[in-house]
């Protein structure tokens, strides 16, 4: 399994709008973004959700948890100690049915006590990434709207799948906004 190359990454943003907007080179004003080597810096768009305990006793992710965020745009905004929030990628994927992603954190806020999770992007998903943003500190951490949060990778697989995430009509595909954890409630027979 591959991980492709700058030059790919490339070709197939061009040619197949994989990664839009998309910028050919690394922009290296604040934290950067844009095509590296081997892979993409992802950059966060100006939308939040900030977590707001106040009102749990416990997160749960077959419940509605949504009037436990606060809804913000803006250029920055802090992540309260030893907490977490969710935002969205600026850029908007289409990955490739032969592709599967994954994605670390930039080292940059790494060395600030910030964790980034993003799930892989599976084969045919599309969709503004939502991203966790955690916390590690006991103090609040600052991240930036407009500039990088973490690397994308690009995996070729050997064969093409079977079942893409487009085919079995995942549950957040095509995603425009930041998007809470949908669980699967109904048991299969």
């Amino acid at each position: 399994m591959p991980v492709m190359s700058d030059k790919w990454i490339i070709e197939m943003s061009k040619s197949k709008d994989m990664i839009k907007p998309f910028s050919e080179v690394q922009v290296k004003n604040g934290i950067s973004f844009g095509v590296s080597s081997y892979g993409y810096d992802i950059s966060l768009s100006d939308e939040f959700k900030i977590f707001d305990p106040s009102s749990l006793s416990e997160l749960d992710p077959k419940k509605d948890s949504s009037n436990s965020f606060k809804d913000v745009k803006a250029d920055s905004v802090l992540i309260p100690p030893n907490s977490f929030i969710l935002a969205r990628t600026k850029e908007y994927f289409k990955i490739p049915r032969n592709i599967l992603t994954i994605c670390p954190g930039k080292s940059t806020y790494a060395r600030n006590g910030v964790i980034v999770n993003v799930t892989p992007f599976e084969p045919e998903w599309e969709g503004y990434a939502t991203i966790s943003i955690s916390n590690t500190t006991p103090v609040p951490v600052r991240v930036y709207a407009n500039e990088g949060i973490a690397q994308l990778i690009f995996l070729k697989a050997d064969e093409e799948c079977i079942t893409s995430y487009g085919d079995k009509k995942g549950k957040y595909q095509a995603q425009k906004k930041i998007t809470l954890s949908k669980a699967d409630t109904q048991v299969e027979k």
